[in-house]
């Protein structure tokens, strides 16, 4: 029996959850085909989905195709859950791209194929609702061609020319007029297998026309997972959530190897449990196999994006751009402050790219977002699963630091101003953009207790977390240069006394005045996020627009035609430009945004308040430090 790992994704409204309805139909999985409106379907299953009929949480069903076992993965299509689209895409053998045949290729769409085809996951493109008033599939088809992939064929009549293209062998017995029809399906199937082109399908998922042939294609143009049973263990974790005891469960994505109940993993964690996933539902296993997804129980510090076993080649990049907002969390009820705390760290589980930012001076909680929506699926979270009722602030954009030049700095051991028993030298360097933070030693490793390496090479990740401007530092590389430290020391009759001996503690308390230091000297630049945007509008509305553009700091790159713009814009603006533009157009304007780069702030620089203990005020850190450890 083999595996097919699928994945449903589409622009929001495209009929991905009503295409997985109809499928698990056709396979004899369910009886009866849930509504959307209704919130009766299977791969729904939070309130706030079934009630907005959106898909906000990956939902994973399966049924049989002859042979073929398929993990069908219903993926959300509005943007401001794409993070969790891009757990999805990580742990895919095929995809199936969903089109509206009224409404044509949109923005996300676009956002989707763009990193399909740079992925490399062989995806067919279903062009549905043909049922419904407006519906015109060639034009469709042309969109797609025109703006997705020119590698898109109709399934039924595959395109010679293109698959030419592709391959010098089929290239030759078709200049030879040799293809015959055999030899053109099984190459049509080889270079979609390959992700070299797209099938394309039409029909409904609403009336089931064309989900046969959709489904015979799934068996015989994608590709089923390799299964390496016997292999070294290997999996990655897509998805956590919580059971009805609170007990976390991780959605694993098996590789290689098999895994099996009381097997340990690193940390001292051990299986407790297993469930795959069988016609339909998740059943009760001693083992999940590579190939396989399956429900792992008792791994209580499995986090997404965790390695189960050998961790892939590959593994833990980004696809999608980090969300570039945040806003204030206020509980609605001050007798909820303590609660709220753990509750949004139970919700940053689920989504490691919500990131939260505690303000212990002004008692305020902050969260990371992709867009507005995401602002009522947490208040609605919060709310039915912990009681905690939530309001928030207005939402802000998140910029970064990079250094503009090379720092160092270094203080030593028993030597003024220095309160700490230990020496740190540190130097910051610039990097290649999007490399992240590297941290290097330029004193032996064994010139002291590998522990306090350790402590100022955490400590300085933490510590970049806010710099000069209260903004992350990237794309830096920082050096440690010195190092001191006084061995452990007795009194006289044995007890240990921490006044002459150094400890990580005085490492973890030293390194953020250095780095601190070392980063004034370097100056950093702050950089805002800017987006992409194709703006499609009336002719006769052009000029207003570019006006309004202006004003909103955009920089028109492209005018392909007086009714098409394309350019760059501020994510500050990106909101603004969303409301005025309905007025600007008529309502007939059509806006596409999507996170480019960062680039320079030109003007006032933005700051952002400090929630860490202030090591750029020596004065107001040692205070605050001294007075923690109590000195």
């Amino acid at each position: 029996m083999h595996t097919l790992n699928l994945g449903i994704v589409a622009h929001v409204d495209a009929g991905k959850t009503s295409l997985t309805e109809r499928l698990l139909h056709t396979a004899g999985v369910i009886d009866e085909i849930g509504s959307v409106d209704d919130g009766s379907t299977q791969t729904d299953s939070l309130a706030l989905e079934r009630a907005r009929g959106i898909t906000i949480k990956s939902a994973v069903v399966s049924f049989s195709l002859d042979d073929v076992t398929v993990n069908l993965i219903d993926t959300p299509g509005h943007p401001d859950f794409i993070a969790e689209v891009e757990r999805v895409l990580s742990v895919l053998d095929g995809a199936v791209l969903v089109v509206s045949a009224v409404e044509g290729v949109q923005a996300q769409t676009r956002v989707l194929m763009r990193t399909l085809r740079r992925l490399r996951i062989p995806t067919l493109i279903f062009v549905n609702k043909l049922d419904r008033r407006g519906a015109d599939p060639e034009r469709v088809l042309g969109e797609i061609a025109a703006k997705l992939t020119p590698a898109a064929i109709r399934n039924d009549t595959p395109d010679a020319d293109v698959l030419a293209e592709n391959s010098d062998a089929f290239l030759a017995a078709y200049l030879d007029d040799a293809v015959s029809k055999e030899l053109l399906r099984k190459e049509f199937a080889t270079q979609s297998k390959q992700a070299l082109v797209h099938p394309v399908f039409f029909g409904s998922a609403i009336t089931g026309a064309g989900t046969r042939e959709l489904t015979t294609g799934m068996k015989s143009l994608l590709p089923a997972a390799e299964s390496d049973v016997d292999g070294p263990v290997s999996g990655t974790v897509f998805k956590v959530e919580r059971g009805p005891a609170g007990e976390k469960i991780a959605y694993v994505r098996m590789f290689s190897g098999t895994l099996r109940i009381r097997d340990r993993l690193p940390a001292e964690q051990k299986v407790t449990a297993i469930h795959v996933f069988e016609n339909g539902s998740a059943v009760r296993s001693g083992q999940v196999s590579a190939g396989q997804i399956g429900k792992l129980w008792g791994l209580t510090e499995i986090r997404i994006g965790d390695a189960i076993g050998e961790p892939r080649a590959g593994a833990g990049r980004h696809h999608f751009a980090p969300p570039t907002l945040e806003t204030v969390v206020v509980p609605v009820r001050p007798s909820d402050k303590a609660a709220l705390h753990p509750a949004l760290t139970r919700l940053a589980e689920q989504d490691p790219l919500i990131d939260l930012r505690q303000d212990a001076i002004r008692q305020e909680i902050s969260v990371s977002l992709y867009g507005e929506v995401q602002k009522e699926v947490i208040q609605a979270t919060l709310a039915e699963e912990f009681g905690v009722e939530v309001t928030f602030r207005e939402t802000t954009t998140i910029c970064l630091e990079r250094p503009s030049g090379t720092g160092s700095a270094f203080e030593i051991i028993d030597k003024e101003p220095n309160p700490f028993l230990a020496t740190v030298g540190l130097r910051i360097d610039p990097a290649p953009i999007d490399s992240g933070v590297e941290f290097r030693l330029e004193v032996e490793l064994g010139s002291m207790p590998y522990s306090f390496v350790k402590a100022v090479e955490e400590t300085v990740k933490e510590t970049l977390r806010q710099g000069i401007h209260g903004w992350r530092v990237t794309d830096c590389v920082i050096t440690m240069t010195h190092s001191g430290y006084w061995a452990r020391q007795s009194h006289a009759h044995g007890t240990f006394d921490k006044n002459m001996s150094s400890t990580a503690g005085d490492f973890r308390n030293l390194t953020p005045l250095v780095l601190m230091d070392a980063l004034k000297e370097a100056g950093t630049t702050v950089y805002e996020p800017m987006h992409r945007f194709r703006l499609e509008l009336p002719p006769d509305t052009f000029g207003a627009v570019s006006s309004a553009l202006a004003k909103l700091r955009a920089i028109p790159l492209t005018t392909g035609t007086s009714a098409v713009l394309e350019g760059e814009i501020p994510a500050a603006e990106v909101h603004g430009l969303q409301q005025r533009l309905p007025s600007l157009t008529r309502g007939e304007g059509v806006l596409e945004s999507s996170f480019e780069r960062y680039q320079p702030v030109t003007g006032e620089v933005p700051e952002r308040s400090r929630t860490d203990q202030n090591p750029l005020n020596r004065k107001e850190y040692l205070l605050q430090v001294l007075r923690r450890v109590g000195v």
